[in-house]
């Protein structure tokens, strides 16, 4: 079942998304917003607390550019899980408003096991055409490696050696991805088992996105003080699946420039979840 022919530089037409205040509520409940102390992040998950303004998770954007789509052939989606993810915030994002995307096949990779697809995606107000996000998501196939392109390689940097200048820990709950998929994510590898264990999995993972917002919490907290128009952007690689009820640790590393590396770990194994973060700040 082959990737589509010619598919590097494929555009997607332009695609528009819509959102209100509701819809940035129920996202940072999805991740983890409130989960630990439900009179923490009020901002962000409620729209009527005196003396509190409602903001949006940056990483909201992930949200926004999801209907940007290039068709990417008839490849088996049990074997495409999601390998690395970039955001890139041009402006605050509002809590309600339209935008339009399109979507670009910027890199095809050929890694011999399988094959990895990078996706562009820009994101424009719908009325003024001022740009407001761009993310770029790696999808790794399996099975559609071997057809000759080059080999690709990722200029993220590892974390540091030296112990890590802050960890956060959070749990994800039993229910997170039944949660999250209200988003708008309905892929059946986070919560139908058959399809799960056509992927390889003993049981449904959690949606790498969810622990992707988890981990944007923690450095939006910590390295950004609270402050969502100091979040410029932020990239990692997915290099372990996460199961719902997972705690996870984020390893943060502050560098001269103000913003970040990190990794973000499950305890119990240790195992990375989250490798080659970066996150970098504005003002």
């Amino acid at each position: 079942m082959p990737l589509a022919p010619d598919l590097l530089g494929t555009r997607s037409e332009p695609a528009e998304f819509s959102w209100d205040r509701d819809d940035v509520l129920l996202y940072a409940l999805a991740v983890g917003a409130g989960q630990d102390d439900p009179l923490d992040e009020l901002a962000f998950t409620t729209d009527n607390t005196e003396g509190v303004t409602t903001a949006v998770l940056p990483t909201y954007a992930a949200i926004m550019t999801r209907v940007g789509a290039v068709p990417l052939g008839d490849i088996d989606h049990t074997k495409l899980v999601h390998a690395e993810q970039a955001v890139r915030l041009h402006a605050p994002l509002p809590v309600a408003g339209r935008v339009r995307v399109t979507a670009e096949v910027t890199g095809v990779f050929d890694k011999g096991s399988g094959a990895l697809v990078e996706t562009t995606c820009e994101a424009v107000d719908a009325a003024t055409g001022a740009p407001l996000a761009t993310t770029v998501g790696s999808a790794f196939i399996r099975g559609e490696g071997g057809f000759g392109g080059p080999r690709g390689g990722s200029a993220a940097v590892p974390a540091p050696d030296g112990p890590p200048d802050h960890e956060v820990h959070y749990a994800t709950g039993p229910g997170q991805a039944l949660i999250y998929r209200l988003t708008g994510d309905r892929n059946p590898l986070h919560t139908d088992p058959a399809f799960a264990a056509r992927g390889g999995f003993d049981r449904p993972i959690l949606h790498g996105m969810c622990t992707y917002g988890f981990t944007a919490r923690a450095l939006l907290h910590t390295v950004c003080g609270g402050d969502p128009a100091r979040f410029a952007s932020i990239e990692g690689r997915f290099t372990a699946p996460v199961l719902p009820g997972d705690r996870l640790t984020v390893a943060i590393w502050r560098d001269e420039t103000g913003g970040a590396t990190f990794r973000t770990t499950r305890d119990g194994d240790n195992a990375v979840v989250i490798d080659r973060g970066r996150l970098r700040t504005a003002g």
